[in-house]
């Protein structure tokens, strides 16, 4: 990484926390406390990249009417241990899902798969009417704070993914080339001790695509293990290749163009990697300008 920093990355790197130390005389860029940096000057817009291909928006899918009797009713819940999975039902009943509030109805009720049994709130969030966002931010399977408040990327690990959006122009109440939709791969806290298995990443994946057909995003931020391995799907050769050696590329997930890096949580346990972070984030910020 050059150490010839422009405005816009002095500012990105304070947004994010990241110490920088120069050889030189020049001022050391120190982190500034949470509040205060809600009060710091803007970010300039960063100058357009032509480096890479701009990428074309997903089509949306006709939206085809559902029979009522293959619904799950809203609050029904299973009994512990169901692991009983209706691909069906799930794929059906998204497809005549419009609105935001009918498609966070529909995965509250979800039973598809044994995820379900031991969550106390879905964290798939839509606004109504739903809004473009050019950024969607794709994390891991819920944490207990996720789970418990029913949205992703909360508590401290919120936090600091809203500085990284604001260091990039972009918040998650925005729209545009300034919104940003956060998600996570699986929309139910898997059980204590133990990791979502393939076929329930696969049998939570409609909802993304739903999410995905509604957002319409311009670049997908894939952020930890599961994320990245849902993202990369087309990409076999690559998936399963460690963090480091996936960074830097870009991918492709469903035609939309998908920068990997760091979660949140796991930069808040090893900030030495916030650096590498802010380089993905720079990676993703030329994809949207160019």
């Amino acid at each position: 990484m050059s150490l010839d920093l422009d405005d816009r990355q002095r500012a990105m790197l304070q947004e994010m926390g990241v110490r920088v130390w120069l050889p030189s005389a020049e001022p050391v860029l120190a982190a500034a406390p949470a509040k205060e940096q809600a009060t710091q000057a803007r970010v300039p817009t960063p100058p357009p990249a032509a480096t890479l291909a701009a990428p074309q928006p997903t089509a949306r899918v006709p939206a085809q009417a559902a029979p009522t009797s293959a619904r799950t009713p809203v609050g029904a819940y299973p009994d512990a241990g169901v692991t009983t999975t209706p691909a069906a039902v799930t794929a059906l009943d998204l497809q005549g899902l419009d609105s935001g509030s009918a498609l966070r109805q529909s995965a509250a009720a979800c039973r598809a798969c044994g995820l379900c049994s031991g969550r106390k709130h879905t964290t798939l969030q839509l606004p109504d009417p739903p809004v473009q966002a050019d950024w969607l931010v794709l994390g891991d399977p819920p944490d207990a704070d996720e789970d418990r408040l029913g949205q992703p990327f909360v508590e401290q690990t919120g936090v600091l993914l809203d500085n990284m959006l604001k260091a990039a122009g972009a918040s998650r109440n925005g729209q545009g080339r300034q919104g940003a939709h956060l998600s996570n791969v699986v929309k139910c806290r898997p059980p204590v001790g133990r990791l979502p298995q393939a076929s329930e990443l696969a049998q939570c994946a409609p909802f993304l695509q739903r999410e995905i057909e509604t957002v319409q995003p311009k670049v997908i931020l894939a952020l930890g293990r599961f994320a990245v391995q849902l993202a990369l799907e087309e990409h076999p050769q690559d998936a399963a290749l460690p963090l480091d050696k996936q960074r830097g590329r870009v991918y492709r997930y469903r035609g939309i163009p998908v920068v990997v890096s760091y979660h949140p949580t796991a930069l808040l346990r090893t900030s030495a990697n916030k650096a590498k972070a802010w380089a993905d984030l720079c990676l993703a910020l030329d994809v949207l300008e160019s």
